[in-house]
């Protein structure tokens, strides 16, 4: 009976381990990078302005839509300093043939906000396109969500459900803002035929 005990509350320390491990890897190695739709649209968090090239590189990514802006007054969400949104502007200005698009949005987007985004995305000569904010897993998340929607046809729950992961807090579940946004949210086509 001790021996099952232990081994237990062996395998539950190595699962929380694992679990950290993998928090630091995707927040601080991989910066919450991840392919949304192979070849057309990643999303990610923050990544440092050395590092930029590589991944464009990799992924062949034409444009980078940053969805920081500074001045928000926000440590937690929206942790934007001037200075590092002009390095990365500047680090993306010295890679040939990349966009930078600076696409500031609070966690739930405005009109405004998304009439900008759907503008870049609408163009097809921007694929593939990295979308990022600060830990990319709020608003990148929610622009991605947002892509699946509008260009290939993923109905809300679908989308929010691809938002969501074990390991990550829920800022995306029923009942939290961003969650009903998601839920709620009409596409272009759905709004489209309400006015016919």
């Amino acid at each position: 009976m001790k021996k099952n005990k232990k081994r237990i509350g062996l395998v539950l320390i190595a699962l929380v381990l694992a679990g950290v491990g993998k928090y630091v890897y995707d927040m601080h190695i991989n910066h919450n990078f991840e392919t949304i739709t192979e070849g057309k649209v990643y999303k990610s968090g923050v990544i440092p302005p050395d590092e930029i090239e590589d991944y464009v590189k990799k992924y062949h990514i034409k444009s980078i839509v940053d969805l920081r802006f500074p001045g928000t007054q926000d440590l937690v969400n929206n942790p934007e300093v001037p200075e590092e949104l002009m390095a990365e502007k500047e680090a993306v200005a010295k890679i040939k043939g990349v966009n930078y698009f600076n696409n500031g949005s609070d966690q739930i987007p405005t009109q405004k906000d998304l009439d900008a985004f759907f503008k870049i995305m609408d163009d097809k000569s921007n694929y593939p396109v990295l979308i990022h904010c600060y830990h990319g897993i709020g608003r990148a998340q929610m622009y991605s969500a947002l892509y699946r929607i509008e260009y290939e046809g993923f109905t809300n729950e679908e989308a929010r459900n691809k938002t969501r992961a074990i390991i990550k807090f829920g800022s995306f579940d029923d009942g939290t803002p961003k969650g009903e946004y998601l839920k709620s949210y009409k596409s272009r086509k759905e709004l489209a035929k309400e006015k016919k």
